[in-house]
């Protein structure tokens, strides 16, 4: 089975945890039987191509590129894509138009329809109108939690063409680096980018409004005041919103972060802390568990589900309780060494050979229901 796959998430400025899946989607379906042909309207991406051996195809659908392209399609369904495949997978509400193919659409959140104030107004109406295109012509839907297809569920889709295909977690081989007590091992500097030094904790994200960001600095700033040498490190490019202040002692601004730079500080990190509003899923919070740091989130969305009991769950919006369990993570250690227990254990459940299964599952059912709900 041959599948077009659109990939234009990784020609986007900040491609985020929507580009991760898509970067490992592709590269994992050859292994369950499915042929991908990844496109895109511009140059093949670069995380499709380096470093790596075994490319991917890639179509350049050309002009228009970018936002005007996806509004094209919205508006007008066309041109369709011209691209081989037996079935067209919009990996994202950029829904693309498939003609006389079966359409699978992967819908990652409804943060639109929740929390419409963590979007710009042209997002929120941008992603309305990409559901109501995978409501009426896509054969199968694919959501990554339980909790997005009760999220669908609830909007009136039928749930057999719902299909869940949790992410996955890809842990490089290397050396364990735990937090040293003191905080300073020999040669520490020179594993971590500028200016990180432990002890650290670490956010993994955009920075914009719906990350909670603002909380965790402000539990930060709190817990600085008995740990005065605790770093705060944000991973993760700026987004959208209000300009946050990131000027306070000990907060350290990465930016757009490299894998193998985020692989050793999700290794040395106090603890991953990732306070959202609201989450279709969190992919930090499998990575850093893999990686044995634990990990403290919000209560919102589908953290709860993705930390199956392995993250420490805080109200969302609670700065005091955010700092408590941060600082319980800090100087009880008995149970740090539970978190990083039960969050190795948490993390084995979460593989992208298993996510590439269900893909082909959605894509076979896609197929048995071709003339449908698409026709």
């Amino acid at each position: 089975m041959r599948v077009a796959v659109h990939v234009g998430q990784l020609l986007q400025p900040v491609p985020g945890g929507i580009g991760r899946y898509v970067e490992h989607l592709v590269r994992t379906l050859p292994a369950v039987g499915v042929e991908p042909v990844a496109f895109g309207a511009g140059p093949p991406p670069s995380l499709l191509t380096a470093g790596h051996d075994d490319d991917v195809p890639y179509v350049d659908v050309g002009w228009p590129t970018g936002a005007l392209r996806y509004e094209v399609w919205h508006r007008l369904r066309r041109p369709v894509v011209p691209v081989p495949g037996d079935v067209v997978h919009a990996t994202s509400l950029a829904v693309v138009p498939a003609g006389k193919r079966p359409l699978v659409v992967t819908v990652h959140d409804l943060v639109f329809l929740r929390h419409p104030e963590h979007l710009t107004p042209r997002g929120v109406s941008f992603h309305r109108r990409g559901l109501e295109l995978a409501r009426r012509e896509a054969e199968a839907v694919v959501v990554p939690t339980a909790f997005g297809r009760d999220e669908l569920l609830a909007e009136g889709f039928d749930g057999d063409r719902v299909h869940v295909a949790l992410h996955g977690v890809e842990v490089p081989p290397g050396v364990e680096v735990p937090p040293p007590p003191d905080g300073s091992p020999p040669g520490a500097a020179s594993r971590f980018p500028p200016g990180v030094r432990p002890p650290f904790v670490l956010f993994v994200g955009t920075l914009e409004p719906r990350k909670g960001v603002v909380d965790l600095l402000a539990a930060h700033a709190t817990l600085r005041r008995s740990n005065p040498d605790l770093a705060l490190v944000l991973a993760g490019a700026r987004g959208w919103g209000t300009a946050l202040d990131l000027s306070a002692a000990g907060v350290v601004a990465l930016g757009h972060t490299h894998d193998g730079d985020l692989d050793g500080l999700y290794r040395a990190a106090v603890a991953l802390a990732l306070p959202s509003r609201y989450e279709g899923f969190g992919l930090p919070v499998i990575e850093a568990m893999a990686r044995g740091c634990p990990v403290v989130t919000s209560d919102a969305g589908a953290l709860v589900e993705v930390g199956g009991g392995a993250a420490t769950v805080v109200p969302v919006g609670d700065v005091h309780a955010l700092a408590g369990a941060l600082e319980r993570l800090m100087v009880d250690e008995e149970h740090r060494a539970d978190r990083v227990v039960a969050g190795r254990r948490r993390a084995e459940g979460f593989t992208w050979a298993a996510s590439a299964q269900a893909h082909a599952g959605a894509y076979r059912a896609a197929l048995g229901a071709e003339g449908g709900v698409g026709g």
